[in-house]
Parts: structure tokens; C-alpha cells; sequence
């Protein structure tokens, strides 16, 4: 290869390195885009809450305490793990849901791409053993198993995706309330 080459691939390198650390220096700001686009689509996702599951409301009480460590870098790693159980969530059976399919997709995709994104800027510079944050991933494994279950005993009946719906609604208010503070 010649040196030409040779300076091309560094010029190509060092690029891909400055956008990456931009993009971790604007993760705040992302993280707010991507929670306002992803409550706009979970409205455009389902039409208003039926009346039909009212007398069906759950309470799941978030551990919101997850979401106030000191260190700015836990707050991301307790949002990138919120974001992969939300995920996880609304890729299980969806079938009775009901819901646009289209903005459904989107907001999978949003969620995957912020995802991706945290796991690159915050998951891997974050890697010492902290027992705070396995506590935290502990509490919120829990919050996340009971709206898992709920939706399971419910066979994943309509009222029970709404109702999920709406407490995904909570998570994803929470964080825009704590990445406004970052």
C-alpha cells in the first residue's frame, strides 16, 4: 500500500473517533430526542386509553432511585438498561395490541439505535464493578419482570398491553425529566 492509502486510512480513523466522541459529548441532548420521539409514538402507536381497563390499572411503582446516582455515567447506564427491558418488551406478542404497526417499528428502532448508542459511549467506559449499579440492574430487572408477568397472566390481552403502554409512558417521562437536569 502506498503512502497516499496509508494517510486515507488514518484521515478515515481519526474521523470515525471525533464523530464518536461527539456523538458521547451530545448523548444528553440525544437521549432527549429520542425520549420525546418515542412518547410520540407511543401516542400514535394506540388511540386513547380504552375505558375498558380502568378498573384493570396496575400499579408497577418504578424504582426512580435508579435514576439519581451522583455519578452522570450510572444515570446513562440505568437508561440504556430502562431502554433494552422496553425493548425487550414491546418485541414480545404483540398480536392482540392492536396498535400501529409502523410507529410500533419506530419506536423499536429509536430504542435499539439509543441502545447501540449508549452501549458506545456510556456501557463500556462504565465497565468497573460498582455494587450500586448491580443493585440498580437488580431493581430494575424486578420493575420490568412484574409488567413481564402481568402481561403474561393477562395473555397479552389488549387492556394488558395499554396498561403497559402507559407505565413505559412513566419510565420514558422519568428520563426525559433527568436528562433535562444532565
Amino acid at each position: 500500500m502506498n503512502a497516499f492509502g496509508l494517510i486515507q486510512i488514518g484521515l478515515i480513523l481519526s474521523s470515525t473517533t471525533i464523530v464518536s466522541s461527539l456523538q458521547c459529548n451530545h448523548l444528553p441532548l440525544q437521549q432527549r430526542k429520542v425520549v420525546e420521539n418515542s412518547l410520540r409514538l407511543l401516542d400514535k402507536m394506540g388511540k386513547k386509553f380504552p375505558q375498558q381497563c380502568l378498573r384493570e390499572k396496575m400499579s408497577f411503582r418504578f424504582p426512580t432511585q435508579v435514576l439519581q446516582p451522583r455519578q452522570k455515567e450510572a444515570v446513562g447506564v440505568a437508561i440504556a438498561e430502562i431502554f433494552q427491558h422496553i425493548f425487550y418488551i414491546f418485541s414480545k406478542n404483540l398480536t392482540l395490541a392492536a396498535w400501529d404497526g409502523t410507529a410500533l417499528d419506530q419506536f423499536q428502532n429509536g430504542l435499539y439505535l439509543q441502545i447501540e448508542q449508549l452501549e458506545a459511549c456510556v456501557i463500556k467506559k462504565h465497565t468497573q464493578h460498582c455494587p450500586s449499579k448491580e443493585v440498580n440492574r437488580l431493581k430494575l430487572k424486578k420493575y420490568f419482570q412484574k409488567i413481564d408477568c402481568f402481561l403474561k397472566d393477562k395473555q397479552h390481552d389488549l387492556c394488558s398491553w395499554e396498561i403497559s403502554r402507559a407505565e413505559m409512558r412513566k419510565c420514558l417521562q422519568l428520563i426525559d425529566k433527568v436528562t433535562s437536569k444532565l
